[in-house]
């Protein structure tokens, strides 16, 4: 026989029983929507993980310090830190010159961190300063919503995060401290701004030896731009020209000791942080593990989100053995219904031995139509898991706010890959289901299947 005949034979016989086909192929298609759905929500929890991580800060940047006080207090936990053989370095312009050698770093940027409090109006509030050169913020991948980035040549201009205006409040109102209500109507950009290193500042104002106001010393700002939402590692933060900060700074520290905490002096010695920027996100934790080396403490976000994935390969891996197992039970019925058709067809079997088929011809007809079942359930399984997928992104866990109010992450993800998986395996499940009751038709008598009525 030829590849077309064994085509026609199958179809045949596969219609020749409607309904026990039908049954069959539900089976499979049961099982591979089972299999399909808990993997992709296993996949859709993961992606899940690294978005909301992602809002976070970026996953390409390392951040680097001469302390163990990390950015990320988790990510310390997990192995953050510096190498215990290694001594303690200060970040300064030798360690940004190391860093740049690193291969695979893209940019090294450093920044002098400080708090303060600025004034707007009425309100006042607090805000995280942080100095930068002007010509390396738009390597953070920072974008703004309103006005623009720093620029070389900027001195007193400030770039607001978005939730600054979050923190203001008003000192002379009775609710005084708003939090979760609705931010002040304040244009940041076109206001007015004072700022001061004293957290006193705004309020009544602290009294010197003579009982008379000490005013703290002040100074005028401008918004240029407002961060757009999305990076909640910025969320409270000015971004301004670190060489104009460090002015600042040491005129705040005129008159006050090092070693006294009462006088809140400020350390601008070194750099209070350092942020290296990675090529290739795959390459993050080996350039950490160098910093680390070198005598620095350094943590990153994909401390995190390596730990979230551990956790969610093992959840993808419990929900895949759940789905293989109505897998498996299909393809124990597709093996039944193809002993059941050996018993049927027996003296069909036989005349095909008689008129000249070989018994490869016989093996192949029984593999393809147990093939055919598995490949027919999985294209039906395949579409009955994309609408399931499709009704728990849009009507299910997403109406729950499963994965967090306003995260558009999605709870159910088929890849194509995962798609592409299942029609395959389903088809091999057909196959190897197939062989047994292929190897028992091969083995039949030919005489003695033309007898049996």
């Amino acid at each position: 026989m030829n590849r077309i005949d064994i085509v026609r034979i199958v179809l045949k016989n596969l219609l020749r029983r409607k309904t026990r086909t039908m049954l069959t192929v539900m089976g499979v298609v049961i099982g591979t929507a089972s299999i399909v759905i808990m993997i992709s929500i296993g996949i859709g929890m993961n992606e899940g993980f690294k978005q909301e991580i992602s809002r976070m800060g970026s996953l390409n940047t390392i951040n680097v310090r001469s302390s163990d006080m990390g950015m990320y207090y988790y990510a310390e936990r997990e192995g953050g830190g510096r190498a215990n053989n290694t001594e303690m370095r200060d970040l300064d312009d030798t360690a940004i010159s190391d860093f740049n050698r690193i291969p695979g770093v893209e940019s090294v940027i450093p920044f002098i961190d400080t708090h303060g409090k600025i004034k707007v109006g009425k309100y006042i509030g607090y805000v995280q300063i942080q100095g930068i050169n002007p010509e390396h913020m738009d390597k953070l991948g920072l974008k703004v919503s309103e006005g623009r980035l720093l620029e070389v040549g900027d001195k007193a201009n400030v770039v607001f995060g978005f939730g600054v205006k979050d923190n203001l409040y008003n000192p002379k109102a009775s609710n005084m401290y708003r939090w979760g209500g609705s931010r002040p109507n304040i244009d940041l950009l076109n206001e007015r701004i004072t700022f001061s290193l004293d957290m006193s500042y705004g309020e009544d104002y602290m009294r010197d030896d003579t009982g008379a106001q000490k005013k703290p010393k002040s100074y005028k700002i401008n918004g240029v731009g407002m961060l757009e939402e999305g990076n909640y590692e910025h969320y409270s933060s000015a971004f301004m020209d670190i060489f104009e900060l460090k002015k600042i700074v040491k005129d705040f520290n005129k008159g006050k000791n090092k070693n006294d905490n009462m006088g809140d002096y400020r350390d601008i010695k070194n750099y209070s942080r350092i942020i290296v920027k990675v090529k290739d996100i795959n390459n993050v934790q080996n350039i950490q593990e160098q910093i680390k080396n070198m005598g620095f403490f350094a943590d990153s976000l994909t401390d995190i989100l390596e730990s979230m994935q551990k956790t969610t390969s093992s959840i993808r891996i419990v929900l895949g053995a759940i789905g293989a197992v109505s897998l498996l039970v299909a393809s124990i019925g597709i093996t039944n219904t193809m002993v059941m058709s050996i018993y049927e067809r027996t003296r069909e079997i036989g005349i095909m031995k008689v008129i000249g088929s070989s018994l490869g011809d016989i093996k192949k007809m029984f593999l393809f139509e147990a093939a055919m079942i598995g490949l027919l359930g999985g294209i039906i399984g395949l579409l009955l898991s994309y609408g399931v997928s499709y009704a728990l992104n849009n009507a299910g866990f997403a109406l729950m706010g499963f994965f967090g109010p306003g995260g558009g992450s999605k709870p159910s993800i088929i890849p194509l890959w995962l798609a592409g998986s299942a029609m395959l395996f389903t088809t091999i499940i057909g196959l190897v289901s197939g062989f047994y009751p292929a190897r028992r038709a091969m083995n039949l008598s030919a005489l003695e299947a033309i007898r049996k009525e």
